[in-house]
């Protein structure tokens, strides 16, 4: 199947779909059919925080129209902050789409995880994942580390890297998270969150977001 990512939002995330697209590949000694086409992460960001819907579906539908004229068979969007409109591009897209939200709930449920924090965007924090995990409690950060996560996110997000200010941030709340409000594991919220948790942290179990959605897509691509 020829995969079609909407990628750029940010850059470390395309980054890190593609890496894992080419070793995933690579293990199972398959071609790699893939398009990227690109997204602004500025514009999303600011969609984002006006809620406007119609205005990211607008871009991400002349996106997939680009991809559909590459011979794309699939859409990916390779953002959770890019998710907060995604079942209205599913209704007008042109391809399929793979909706990360669901690919996690699903994980979730597989696991039997009952109790998650959540680092991310303001946006994905606050609505706990869009309110897309079934029969699970979502935690975001308490007191001002929901705005401090936020804040370290985005700016991590355009410039696709992580400070080890912003490092410090994550990785704080998450310990938080874990020993004070209690959750069995945090997810990372974020496809960027990869920068600054590229390895397994002992004492901290993830929900690798990011991880999952291309491990889905992978499995659909090769049938």
């Amino acid at each position: 199947m020829h995969i079609g990512m909407i990628g750029g939002i940010g850059p470390a995330a395309t980054d890190f779909y593609y890496r894992r697209l080419i070793s995933s590949f690579a293990r199972r000694q398959s071609a790699l059919e893939l398009t990227i086409v690109h997204a602004d992460t500025p514009t999303l960001l600011a969609n984002l925080m006006a809620n406007d819907s119609s205005a990211q579906v607008a871009i991400y539908n002349r996106l997939a129209q680009r991809l559909v004229a590459a011979g794309a068979e699939c859409v990916v969007v390779t953002s959770i902050a890019g998710h907060f409109c995604i079942a209205d591009f599913e209704r007008v897209s042109p391809l399929p789409v793979v909706n990360l939200i669901a690919e996690v709930n699903r994980e979730i449920q597989t696991r039997g995880l009952k109790r998650l924090g959540i680092l991310g965007t303001r946006t994905v924090m606050e609505t706990r994942f869009y309110g897309g995990v079934q029969g699970a409690e979502i935690v975001p950060p308490s007191g001002g580390d929901l705005e401090l996560v936020h804040h370290a996110y985005v700016s991590m997000a355009a410039a696709g890297t992580v400070t080890v200010e912003q490092n410090a941030v994550f990785h704080s709340a998450a310990q938080a998270l874990i020993g004070v409000q209690g959750v069995e594991a945090v997810m990372l919220g974020g496809t960027d969150l990869a920068l600054a948790f590229p390895q397994p942290i002992p004492g901290i179990p993830l929900v690798d977001c990011a991880a999952i959605h291309v491990d889905a897509i992978v499995k659909l691509a090769l049938g």
